[in-house]
């Protein structure tokens, strides 16, 4: 463990990378694979703590995993009632999408979390599951939660008051334990990971973006899935090559899910050089490679929709926004103020850094581009995994910059600092 403050020195990036499994795809995975008696095989899975805290929750409810090399074997079968709470740790996925899981299983837990999730809001997906019939009990609308099961009295049909992709997630995975069909209409184009998933193991599924019908709500065992490249880990290297002066990068086999990049849309819009190779599909979702060269860029205007599709990016794309030449605004960005920490405050710091300062707007933020260098202030991270490695990718372009702590980012990245030394120049 790293105990005193990093500082990040400025560098190219190029040769080729991989990267870790996608973090929402292998959290779905989990759960979808344990809802067969018959064994599926996940490979690529996304080694932090976040996916961790899904797999333990598996199997404090029964199901069976077990390591077979690089591949995890799940197994489902009958599920029982787990012995203690489940503690989710930072993980606000494993607890809104196993809330779903208990729901249709019929299953009595108690979930509990780390401080930092312990703040995050979580009756929005309570609300939504007790239209199922699921009693859930939250505290204050927080961290610790109570379920007891699910009472016979089921909706068939149901619309998203907060479309968001973990609501959509844990309603289609109470339908799914519950073998009950389901319609869901409200939707907008929130992420459809759990929809291309469930229709790569054999469930009857229908989704346009707005509506999802799950008419056949079982799933095949005995099958393999292999997770795609993160994007959201891309998306660090992406930014710090296009930023980093001399810098040339290949990112291998990466998702392209169209609802998770809006950053290389917006990207693409203020002049970036991203080239996108070697399409394909990997269990329901698009995959490819991505070529980044270093570009200088031009502000631009993120609408509230290109935000959603880029939600867990948009620090990125503010440390953007502030090497552009002109004013840059982002809209969309409330959401930010309940992330593991508040993202929003967390833009101000990083751009402090290098001596940027931005305008708070009604729902977001305007940021005056130009030359940054730095500013002498360190970053205070919150412990917020994404904002310690946007730390290290404004380092690249405009460091030296220091930053609090990096213990965070095993989160999500475990293995983040070595993949960064092997792409250094």
């Amino acid at each position: 463990m790293i105990l005193r403050a990093p500082r990040f020195e400025p560098r190219s990036l190029r040769g080729d990378i991989s990267l870790p499994g996608d973090k929402s795809v292998s959290h779905r995975a989990l759960i979808i694979a344990s809802a067969s008696a018959e064994p599926t095989r996940i490979s690529h899975l996304n080694a932090g703590r976040d996916v961790h805290a899904t797999a333990e929750a598996l199997r404090a409810l029964g199901v069976d995993l077990a390591a077979d090399g690089d591949t995890l074997v799940v197994c489902g079968g009958t599920l029982h009632d787990p012995v203690a709470a489940i503690d989710a740790m930072n993980s606000g996925s494993t607890v809104r999408m196993m809330l779903g899981l208990c729901t249709g299983a019929g299953l009595r837990a108690q979930f509990i979390g780390d401080a930092s999730l312990s703040r995050r809001p979580m009756e929005p997906v309570a609300a939504h599951l007790r239209a199922l019939g699921a009693r859930i009990h939250t505290t204050e609308g927080t961290l610790p939660i109570a379920i007891d099961g699910a009472s016979e009295d089921r909706s068939a049909h149901l619309i998203l008051v907060h479309p968001s992709a973990q609501i959509k997630s844990a309603l289609l995975f109470s339908a799914l334990f519950s073998r009950r069909a389901l319609k869901i209409s409200g939707d907008r184009e929130t992420r459809d990971h759990t929809e291309r998933l469930l229709a790569s193991m054999g469930a009857g599924i229908r989704w346009d973006g707005r509506e999802i019908d799950l008419y056949r709500p079982s799933v095949l065992g005995g099958g393999e899935i292999v997770v795609p490249g993160d994007f959201s880990a891309a998306a660090f290297f992406v930014v710090g090559a296009t930023l980093a002066p001399g810098s040339a990068i290949t990112i291998r086999d990466v998702n392209l899910n169209s609802t998770r990049t809006g950053l290389l849309d917006v990207l693409d819009a203020m002049g970036a050089r991203i080239e996108r190779r070697n399409l394909r599909e990997r269990s329901g979702e698009p995959v490819g490679d991505l070529f980044v060269e270093h570009a200088a860029l031009r502000a631009t205007s993120v609408d509230s929709q290109s935000a959603l599709r880029a939600i867990d990016e948009l620090p990125l794309l503010a440390i953007a926004a502030a090497f552009a030449s002109g004013r840059s605004t982002i809209s969309g960005v409330r959401d930010l103020r309940t992330k593991e920490s508040d993202r929003l405050a967390a833009i101000h710091r990083l751009l402090a850094a290098v001596g940027v300062s931005a305008e708070d707007l009604p729902n977001g933020i305007a940021i005056e581009g130009g030359s940054p260098a730095p500013s002498g202030i360190a970053v205070d991270s919150r412990d917020d995994h994404r904002i310690q490695m946007a730390a290290a990718m404004l380092g690249c372009a405009a460091g030296p910059v220091e930053i609090d702590s990096v213990n965070a980012i095993d989160v999500s990245f475990p293995d983040f600092f070595e993949r960064l030394e092997r792409a250094s120049v």
